[in-house]
């Protein structure tokens, strides 16, 4: 590595007054600290671009057969200091979380079973084709005024009206007269926020031990779980949050929760040594109802949103059925041998585990991604109707480019929510499930429970599935970690690929992996280090690498540099950053929302998404971007909320993506933010150079060492155990 040396004078690069947020933060669509995808919370349609109507296809399937699964279960579930906050404060909150401004999921930052019967998989049907239309119809108007009546009766910003209508639903201003705590459900709000506007409506009824507070305070804590990447709580975590917030009486609260049908308990055996057994709140499912003389197996009481616990029992019902069932005989053993034995080193054993496996996973870094393309290729040699698919367009543009055209009709690598939206890749057979024999998942730690619930739902009988990723990048923004808990259970074949990521920037990244952060040799400059003092200086230095220092030293033009940072707020963060760049890249009078023809865009569809792109025009119809290569265009209603400029991301914004070039901005309020899976995704989208403008000192080299993933709790494991013998 080597320092920076002074670039050539300039008076044009800004520095940025410090804005509102802090680093590291997220809105609701991911994570504080290691970062969800920070998008905005409103989901914009797009029109004329498959990719965005895709996402929005699947995520109304997915809804559609969560509806579906509630109707088919059995029966009900058996049920087991005086802040207020301002409407102006309520207001900058519910912004905040769509700017992503704060962090998203703070309450939960730090760190066989007794199953319910779950029904028979429904594969959703094949949907049409969808229209390059307008934005989806909001709520009726009456049904948002009466709303606003009863936010400004209670003391709450009227522009919530909207959002809060439609998140309720028909009835949501009687509903919010009934339970003024059910503003909780609106994305931003706080409990002490819910609690002022509890108190201006109910006036002396209010108070803090109220049913409907502990409720609400209770179903509010498990989507902050949520946020945070858990698909549940351990009921002791979630009985303490609750005493914390407020709540007399966490276990009465809990027990209301449930009886309510707003979420559920389970019971996951331990096989801890003297651990002590443990009853659900009102009665997890599976709970002894003999007492004393039932058998005493220690249990861990788990409580979670029906949402996410379906979803969860979904995908490890559809993963059983992939591990257990044997794959359709698609070529002769000895075809598959050959086409193993004409590859090498692990891609070989990655041909010869799909062979005989209906699930595999393969792990490894960059370069690791030719091995799947070589299965790829061998299997659509022997007939194999085979797909690739990505969770985004970065990383289905970078496969495909590895891919190549060796295929007639070009490389069959599609966008996981195109392909399941029947947007993209071979659509749907007549019995509703993707029309392919083998699919590689790429990038497959960006799963969460939803995603890949109807994922595995929709594959049919005697297919393949290879989920293929880097384990040490950034887990998912949504909750889950299906890749970590495969592995751990050890259902399936694991390959690891022996490709080592090449050069001084491989070695680099490696070390990271491992908890070490090292100097390295790097002749041509692959790795620069730019210390700088503060955050002002760091937004400066960045603007000079980006338009000058890089260009002129390693020959990337700046369209082709990507700049990374923790957060989106702060002084250093993607605002300020994009701010400075756009002032010296493209400057303009931002006369919508803010954007000019030329600029570079973050878009996200939906939360959890995001398109990179550049603005093509404005007009009547909306902000026109190009996206991959396909025309989006955004309502001027959304444009806030869903496009931000691009030119700095943030880390999980980025994955999937390289970049020729990446600066990697660390300003030293940025310190709290980092950990190892946050700093070896960032330097990772490194092609060939990696600026880091580095301010934050030791918080570096310590982030790597002692701060990895944080962990997340799911019930996967548990739920495969009893149906996969060789899951521990």
């Amino acid at each position: 590595m080597s320092t920076e040396p002074e670039p050539a004078p300039e008076d044009t690069a800004e520095t940025v007054e410090p804005g509102p947020g802090t680093p590291g933060s997220a809105d609701a669509s991911g994570t504080g600290g290691e970062g969800g995808d920070e998008g905005g919370d409103a989901a914009a349609p797009a029109a004329q671009v498959s990719e965005t109507e895709a996402e929005l296809a699947a995520q109304r399937v997915e809804r559609e057969r969560i509806e579906r699964r509630k109707a088919e279960k059995q029966g009900p579930i058996e049920a087991g200091g005086k802040l207020s906050g301002t409407a102006a404060d309520l207001l900058a909150a519910v912004r905040a979380v769509e700017g992503g401004e704060k962090p998203a999921a703070t309450v939960f930052g730090d760190p066989g079973p007794a199953r319910r019967q779950a029904p028979e998989p429904v594969r959703p049907p094949r949907p049409a084709p969808a229209e390059p239309s307008a934005a989806p119809a909001g709520p009726p108007p009456e049904t948002v005024e009466a709303v606003r009546r009863v936010l400004a009766e209670g003391g709450a910003p009227e522009v919530l009206a909207p959002q809060t209508a439609a998140v309720l639903g028909d009835g949501a201003a009687e509903a919010l007269r009934t339970d003024p705590w059910q503003l909780l459900r609106v994305g931003g709000v706080r409990p002490e926020q819910a609690d002022g506007f509890a108190r201006a409506l109910l006036g002396a009824e209010c108070g803090p031990d109220d049913e409907r507070r502990g409720r609400a305070v209770t179903v509010w804590l498990l989507e902050q779980a949520a946020l945070a990447g858990h698909t549940a709580l351990e009921l002791a975590r979630l009985t303490a949050t609750l005493a914390q917030r407020g709540v007399p009486d966490p276990d009465a609260a809990v027990q209301s929760t449930l009886a309510e049908g707003e979420a559920l308990a389970f019971q996951d055996a331990l096989d801890e040594p003297g651990a002590r057994p443990e009853r659900a709140a009102g009665g997890a499912e599976g709970a002894d109802e003999e007492g004393e003389g039932a058998d005493e197996r220690p249990v861990r009481v788990l409580i979670g949103l029906e949402r996410y616990a379906l979803a969860e029992e979904s995908l490890a019902d559809g993963l059983a059925r992939l591990v257990n069932a044997a794959p359709k005989q698609d070529g002769s053993a000895a075809d598959w041998e050959r086409a193993a034995d004409s590859a090498q080193g692990s891609a070989a054993e990655l041909i010869r585990a799909v062979a005989g496996h209906g699930l595999v996973l393969h792990t490894g870094g960059e370069a690791s991604l030719a091995e799947p393309a070589a299965l790829l290729h061998a299997a659509q040699a022997l007939g194999l109707r085979a797909w690739a698919a990505a969770p985004g367009p970065l990383g289905r543009d970078r496969f495909a480019a590895l891919l190549g055209s060796a295929a007639a009709e070009g490389p069959a690598v599609v966008t996981l929510a195109g392909l399941l939206a029947g947007a993209e890749g071979p659509g749907r057979d007549a019995d509703g499930a993707v029309d392919l024999d083998l699919l590689v998942v790429l990038d497959a730690p960006q799963l969460d429970v939803e995603a890949g619930a109807l994922l595995a739902e929709s594959l049919p009988d005697g297919a393949r599935l290879v989920l293929a990723g880097d384990p040490a990048v950034l887990g998912s923004t949504g909750p889950g970690r299906i890749f970590a808990d495969l592995l751990a259970a050890g259902v399936c074949p694991q390959i690891a690929s022996r490709l080592p990521d090449p050069g001084p920037l491989g070695e680099l990244v490696s070390g990271i992996g491992i908890g070490e952060l090292g100097q390295v040799e790097a002749p041509g400059k692959e790795v620069v280090i730019v210390p700088v003092r503060e955050a002002g200086e760091a937004v400066h230095r960045t603007v000079q690498l980006v338009a000058d220092s890089v260009p002129r030293a390693i020959g990337v033009p700046a369209e082709e540099t990507q700049v990374i940072t923790p957060g989106h707020g702060g002084a250093a963060g993607t605002r300020a950053l994009n701010a400075a760049l756009k002032e010296r890249l493209n400057p303009g009078p931002g006369r919508f929302g803010g954007f000019d023809p030329g600029d570079r865009v973050a878009y996200s569809p939906a939360p959890g998404r995001t398109l990179p792109g550049r603005v093509v025009k404005a007009d009547a119809d909306g902000l026109h971007l190009s996206c991959g290569g396909e025309d989006v265009v955004v309502p001027k209603d959304r444009v806030e909320g869903s496009v931000r400029h691009g030119w700095a991301l943030t880390a999980h914004q980025a994955v999937g993506g390289r970049w020729p070039a990446v600066v990697v901005v660390l300003p030293g309020d940025a310190a709290q933010a980092l950990s190892r899976p946050w700093v070896y995704t960032a330097f990772g989208r490194a092609a060939r150079h990696l600026s880091v403008v580095h301010g934050v000192e030791q918080a570096l080299p310590r982030a790597v060492a002692e701060i990895p993933a944080r962990p997340r709790t799911t019930r996967l494991p548990a739920l495969l155990a009893p149906q996969v013998p060789t899951a521990g």
